[in-house]
């Protein structure tokens, strides 16, 4: 078995209790005996030779499928029961076997590759978080159009392949949305492929970064989704990609930990004690936006180059307020 260590679920709010991917092999099925009442969690991979004794676990709340064969796959279409379902590193042709997992609140499907299709998604009454990563066959999201109780939805690509999305014309079906995640993906959608986010009534968190769309649709998301986490990000803002040690001469090396967590967000406290804080030397102005551009901070240039963005994305700002009125 392969392992997948990085958790990249937001478990804040509870959207998500199943344990993260790191744990997944402490669960391993090996020699759990048949219709043992005590498992609620399990994992099974293609290697293991007593898998189908996960049929007979009738507390089993937890199942994570790494690896998994057909014939793997469609035994789980008899769990009625799970509620958490992770299944990684497949190929069905086909997800119709979840159709009959009814009690499934929690999914994750990572580099499941083999399908193209999301509508048997809709079948899950109790979906509340999904949580999609290279789903290599996947651009059209229309699938997910009438899940009506989802509340949590990541779609991610992968540092070596980001995901398309054809549009995003699936978020109007979803009425109680409250977390909408994207990571790695590329829009193909003209402008304003955004607008369907804005019928979102109930979001609370947009997890975006901007250097993944046009800055004209981020200009769209920060009027049309005014309050909602994640989206206040202006024209520019500053960012450094280094950082050095805090002087020993400055007082905030000798604060309490405390303190500094509660009144200088500036200061990181690592793991090993020290305490570090931006490079002067590699802060830079970002333009907000895909390939919008940036300029360093010392440079004799920055100021007039930031207004002119400025003046720029308030242009864009206002385009977006005619586009939603006259859309309204």
């Amino acid at each position: 078995m392969k392992h997948h260590f990085f958790d990249s679920l937001d478990r804040e709010a509870g959207y998500w209790t199943i344990i993260p991917n790191r744990e997944r092999y402490a669960y391993r099925i090996g020699d759990v005996a048949k219709g043992n009442p005590k498992i609620t969690i399990v994992t099974v991979g293609k290697s293991d030779e007593n898998w189908a004794r996960v049929s007979t676990l009738p507390n089993l709340e937890e199942l994570t499928l790494h690896e998994p064969t057909e014939e793997q796959l469609a035994a789980c279409s008899k769990l009625r029961k799970v509620r958490r379902l992770r299944i990684t590193h497949a190929r069905p042709k086909s997800i119709g076997f979840i159709t009959t997992m009814v009690g499934v609140e929690e999914l994750v499907l990572e580099y499941v590759s083999g399908f193209s299709d999301l509508s048997p998604l809709r079948e899950l009454p109790r979906l509340r978080a999904l949580h999609l990563e290279n789903l290599r066959r996947v651009s059209d999201f229309s699938g997910l159009g009438g899940v009506d109780s989802l509340k949590y939805l990541a779609i991610h690509g992968t540092l070596d392949w980001k995901q398309p999305i054809r549009d995003f014309e699936f978020l109007r079906g979803l009425r109680k949305l409250e977390v909408l995640a994207l990571w790695q993906f590329i829009n193909k959608a003209a402008y304003p492929a955004l607008l369907p986010a804005l019928t979102l009534e109930k979001l609370k968190k947009l997890r975006l970064h901007d250097s993944y769309l046009a800055s004209e649709e981020c200009a769209l998301l920060e009027v049309g989704l005014q309050g909602v986490e994640g989206t206040a990000w202006g024209p520019y803002r500053t960012r450094a990609h280094s950082q050095i040690n805090l002087p020993r001469n400055d007082v905030r090396s000798r604060l309490p930990e405390a303190v500094i967590r509660s009144k200088h967000p500036e200061v990181t406290l690592r793991y090993d004690g020290k305490r570090t804080i931006d490079d002067p030397a590699s802060r830079w102005f970002e333009f907000t936006g895909k390939g919008a551009g940036r300029v360093k901070c010392d440079s004799k240039t920055a100021q007039a180059k930031c207004q002119k963005y400025a003046a720029q994305y308030a242009a864009m700002r206002e385009r977006a307020r005619k586009v939603i009125s006259k859309r309204a």
